[in-house]
């Protein structure tokens, strides 16, 4: 074989997959086509809404959504209780990831630590959310709490494990030139282990937002007296679709936007790094 025709074909691929080569390499082309199906999606559900296919009692369309968006912002208690819930998100999120970041630092860099921790850890993780909600009502009642707590334990589990893995797939090669530079212990994780796994760490901090949003939700169907769950359940109540579907809205559209800022500190912490270089296929 041509090792002249394998570097031809290499560089082929790196450039991109060969039924790509039609697409036009616009930057916000494949942003706006990414918009291009859920625009789709709710014309035909607009449409099918207006022609009758679809009961407005099962599911109202989307211009009945958004009336009753515009209904309940002019009121003032969408606003209420989307920055209930968001304040809720944020402290328990914060309380989540800084006990996961810090028993990850523990367990990746300590194998004993890892024996006496690892395994309740992962036990503690496989429990979903809605067996452990009992429990943790009898423990702290269902007020603010209650919430606060649910969503620090769902942030927990994601930041953690992708801590230890940043840490204990650390390449030796590393290590070996942190000891030939004669860095000391606080030197080598400040210039070595804590850059290395910062990749990873920011990955878990990214799962964590969808799973502080989850947690969030099943904490506010229980004896809350306000945030977007609690709108939900009191629609549900009164089968009010329109404000359940505005909800369901309302943490998708939050969920993206938690993932887009996520994904915007990953560029910027990690301009350095190759694979988040301006221009790199990721």
């Amino acid at each position: 074989m041509n090792p002249s025709n394998v570097s031809s074909d290499v560089k082929k691929y790196q450039s991109g997959p060969f039924i790509h080569k039609w697409l036009p390499r616009r930057p916000h082309f494949f942003f706006i086509l990414s918009w291009l199906f859920p625009l789709l999606l709710f014309f035909v559900w607009e449409y099918a809404s207006r022609a009758g296919w679809i009961a407005a009692e099962l599911l109202p369309a989307p211009s009945k959504v958004l009336s009753t968006a515009i209904d309940l912002i002019q009121s003032g208690a969408l606003q209420r209780d989307l920055l209930v819930s968001l304040s809720r998100a944020v402290a328990g999120w914060s309380i989540g990831a800084s006990i996961g970041f810090l028993l990850g630092l523990t367990v990746g860099f300590s194998a004993l630590a890892g024996a006496l921790l690892d395994r309740t850890i992962q036990m503690m993780r496989a429990i979903p959310f809605l067996a452990m909600l009992p429990l943790v009502i009898v423990w702290v009642g269902v007020g603010e709490e209650q919430k606060i707590f649910m969503v620090a334990l769902g942030v927990t589990f994601p930041v953690y494990i992708n801590t230890t893995l940043g840490i204990r797939q650390l390449d030796p090669r590393l290590l070996e030139l942190a000891r030939v530079q004669k860095l000391g212990h606080f030197e080598t994780i400040r210039r070595i282990v804590f850059p290395a796994a910062l990749p990873s760490i920011l990955t878990g901090v990214r799962y964590s937002l969808a799973t502080a949003w989850l947690a969030l939700v099943i904490a506010e169907t229980v004896g809350a007296s306000s945030g977007i769950g609690f709108l939900a359940v009191d629609a549900r109540e009164f089968l009010q679709t329109d404000i359940i579907v505005l909800t369901i809205v309302i943490y998708a559209v939050i969920g993206m936007s938690a993932d887009a800022i996520a994904r915007a500190l990953e560029r910027h912490l990690l301009a350095w790094h190759p694979n988040y270089a301006p221009g790199a296929r990721r």
